[in-house]
């Protein structure tokens, strides 16, 4: 009988790629992610995979898309496990928070698909719809709670305006210091130590009123 691995129905094959190029990305830099090197893990011809991507940019692209809906999935869950038990202003701060800190682990614990999610060749609009652009995405997550905060007075209506970028690159910036940069080298309790402080003075600016 043949392998499972090499009888794909219909349809299958493309899934199947994803998932073994999936694999490939959790361990490796982008660079080593070949649709040549894909196909022979899945067991297949370099050909046949071809007939399911156009090119390498687009295997990528569709990695960086699953890389952008699981950092999704993992914003809500850790928005779900905020306490309603509270006002509604220590609700929104709580749910800032949780939305940044799954953020932050997300890159720490996955740093190879980090990089690809955010890679500008394999997320940029017009290669494939990228998910963070798309409602339910990490980026329309982030707009939510921050509008959430408006509502709420936690943030002045006149600060909303590109408070998702100022947030994004903050805590990008401290994700990329932990992955390649020298916060890498910190004990863990340390390095969430910086963190909490990041979100402290990203709430208080945030909250501040503009002069």
């Amino acid at each position: 009988m043949a392998s499972p691995r090499t009888t794909y129905h219909h349809g299958n094959l493309r899934s199947a790629l994803i998932d073994e190029a999936w694999e490939l990305a959790r361990t490796s830099a982008p660079e080593k992610v070949t649709v040549r090197e894909v196909a022979r893990r899945a067991g297949v011809s370099h050909n046949a995979a071809y007939r399911h991507f156009a090119d390498r940019q687009e295997l990528m692209s569709s990695i960086a898309d699953r890389a952008l809906a699981t950092l999704a999935e993992m914003m809500r869950d850790r928005i779900a496990t905020v306490s309603t038990d509270q006002d509604p202003a220590s609700i929104a701060r709580d749910r800032f928070r949780e939305t940044a800190r799954a953020y932050a682990s997300f890159a720490i614990d996955e740093p190879h698909l980090f990089q690809v999610a955010f890679h500008a060749e394999f997320s940029r609009p017009g290669v494939s719809p990228d998910v963070s652009e798309r409602r339910g995405g990490p980026y329309a997550i982030l707009h939510s709670v921050l509008d959430e905060m408006v509502e709420v007075g936690e943030i002045p209506p006149e600060r909303r305006s590109d408070a998702e970028m100022v947030c994004w690159a903050s805590v990008h910036g401290f994700a990329e210091l932990c992955i390649k940069g020298p916060l890498r080298l910190l004990p863990e309790d340390e390095r969430d130590n910086i963190f909490e402080r990041l979100l402290v003075t990203l709430l208080h600016g945030l909250k501040a009123p503009i002069a």
